[in-house]
């Protein structure tokens, strides 16, 4: 049988590796300039991209990645909060406001450490639109939550 602290340690587990992931991103070897170098090949070969309009491309790729990874970081919390703080009386309760609003100023707080720790790296720039981005997936991901759970 698996204890208490099992559960919730393992409900964390994800998220802490996700944490981490999003740290690596958050580096210079992810700045722009870095995936890039990744991604134009990738987009000339597979759809005859051309260096002009990469650019453009490349912009919503990477607001993309932001979209997903925090609304996966988002969910990612819901569920550790979920299994860390049970609601009195209904151990089987599935989504309450309370995991929810956690996640998403969860998700908030990551982001701007993340768009603050990228303003001391000369090949990232720190953007609050870029937090504020984040947070809104986040609050998507919860959108998506509650109606998938209920």
């Amino acid at each position: 049988m698996i204890s208490r602290q099992q559960t919730v340690f393992r409900a964390w587990i994800p998220a802490i590796i996700w944490l981490i992931i999003i740290a690596i991103e958050s580096s210079a070897l992810l700045a722009s300039q870095n995936t890039g170098r990744i991604l134009y090949p990738l987009l000339h070969f597979v759809f005859g991209v051309d260096r002009l309009h990469f650019a453009h491309w490349h912009f919503y790729i990477r607001k993309a990645g932001h979209v997903v990874g925090y609304g996966i970081l988002s969910i990612l919390l819901f569920r550790a909060w979920r299994a860390t703080l049970p609601v009195a009386g209904n151990l089987n309760a599935k989504w309450t406001m309370r995991w929810a609003n956690i996640a998403v100023l969860g998700t908030a707080l990551v982001a701007s450490l993340d768009e603050w720790h990228q303003s001391f790296l000369p090949s990232r720039t720190g953007a609050v639109h870029d937090a504020i981005l984040d947070t809104c997936a986040g609050v998507a991901a919860q959108i998506v939550v509650f109606f998938w759970l209920k």
